[in-house]
């Protein structure tokens, strides 16, 4: 999955929240048909959303997501047999936490796809983990299907992990940092292909509050997050920003490197910090991050 800096969230019972999401200036929008939508709703908000995709289908814009129902319920057959279809990059698979349920996911994303003669593979699937046993097992859930491709945590302020977790929240980020973290260690080691997401910043009112909670996001390692409101976007994109002073150091290290490389050395110093191999990577990566921000 292409790196993502926002991707924000949008009820798929709401046309014109969803229109709106579309033009809001993000690299993905994730038409909801679960927690947002009233049970009552379901058969309504699943033919508007598959509405929105036909719409949609080869038009330039950002990627489309749909947040499908679990498998503990009833709708996800419905879901899936509705919305996989040409225009939509993936569905958001929430409360993960089987690999039997992943991969059964996924065998009926593989048949909606040959029924209706698309390309193989072209649906990918998002894992949002969101309960204890879903971070247990992160690893194993990412590795049960290649179509896995990026995972998010279901982190959100009074949400389903807090709540199996029976733990506080706070502007720290203290309580649930280790499950940010672990989700965060288990995509990566799962492949460069597989993107982490961080959830939802809940409190539509605090963009100080936004704006440390993604900073913090940064430094643990995710380049993107899942939003609720456009207005979101932009404290958003700035606080996951690389900062210039760091990409005007790691342009440097990369000329002064490479240049000492064409003439057989590998170990330099710039600006009095050792630089090998390791840190000549390290640069690069976070000067491609860096170019994120420049499109």
């Amino acid at each position: 999955m292409k790196p993502v800096r926002v991707a924000l969230f949008a009820p798929g019972i709401n046309t014109k929240v969803m229109s709106k999401a579309l033009v809001a200036g993000v690299d993905a929008v994730i038409l909801d048909l679960e927690d947002s939508v009233p049970i009552a709703s379901k058969a309504e908000a699943r033919s508007l959303v598959t509405t929105v995709i036909d719409g949609l289908a080869a038009t330039p814009g950002p990627a489309i997501f749909v947040r499908v129902n679990s498998t503990a319920t009833s709708y996800l057959a419905d879901d899936l047999a509705a919305v996989v279809r040409p225009g939509l990059d993936a569905v958001m698979l929430p409360k993960a936490e089987s690999i039997e349920d992943v991969q059964q996911t996924a065998a009926a994303i593989e048949h909606r796809e040959t029924a209706l003669g698309m390309k193989p593979g072209s649906v990918e699937i998002i894992l949002q983990i969101e309960s204890a046993l879903g971070v247990h097992r992160c690893f194993d859930l990412i590795k049960a299907s290649p179509r896995v491709t990026a995972t998010c945590l279901g982190g959100g302020r009074d949400g389903d992990l807090q709540t199996d977790l029976g733990c506080s929240w706070s502007i720290e980020g203290t309580e649930l940092l280790y499950a940010r973290s672990k989700l965060l260690l288990d995509t990566r080691a799962a492949g460069s292909h597989v993107l982490p997401l961080d959830g939802v910043f809940s409190d539509l009112n605090d963009e100080a509050g936004l704006i440390a909670d993604t900073r913090l996001s940064a430094r643990l390692g995710y380049v993107g997050r899942t939003t609720i409101h456009p207005k979101q976007t932009a404290p958003v994109r700035q606080a996951y920003a690389v900062p210039e002073a760091e990409v005007t150091y790691y342009r440097k290290v990369v000329s002064e490197f490479e240049a000492k490389e064409k003439q057989g050395i590998a170990a330099i110093t710039v600006d009095g910090k050792l630089v090998d191999y390791a840190m000549f990577q390290r640069a690069k990566r976070v000067l491609a991050l860096a170019n994120l921000d420049q499109r």
